[in-house]
């Protein structure tokens, strides 16, 4: 029986609702979204996320427990996340001479990095006082 080319895994699935959204989901909101478009059990919806994850397709925010889609797949240095505390927003950046510093303070030491992900709070432009108008 072949398959249905119309058809979608549950990680392109997860990858398409990520996309959509502006702010980064737990993987239980994740499965409340989905469960309608036949995304039942958390078990599934941590699979497609664990690949999403892995293929770099997708970022895990280590200090909300939360997922995001990648903004840009074929980058391979550590991004960076601004986190507003207000609003909830992240913005994924990546910077080459960053990730330059990171290895080069990584070998200094003789340290070797299997993940880092780096994370700053604060207020988006949006969200700061001075961006406030009255």
């Amino acid at each position: 029986m072949a398959s249905d080319p119309k058809r979608k895994t549950h990680a392109e699935r997860v990858l398409e609702h990520l996309r959509r959204q502006t702010k980064p989901l737990s993987a239980y909101q994740i499965l409340e979204d989905l469960r309608g478009e036949g995304v039942t059990a958390p078990t599934t919806v941590y699979r497609a996320l664990d690949q999403l994850v892995a293929s770099g397709r997708a970022h895990r925010i280590e200090s909300l427990n939360a997922f995001t889609a990648c903004s840009d797949p074929s980058h391979t240095e550590t991004p960076v996340f601004e986190i507003c505390e207000d609003c909830g927003a992240v913005t994924e950046h990546v910077d080459a001479r960053l990730a330059e510093s990171i290895a080069a303070l990584s070998s200094h030491s003789g340290f070797t990095p299997q993940h880092s992900i780096i994370e700053i709070r604060g207020r988006c432009g949006a969200c700061r006082p001075d961006a406030q108008t009255t």
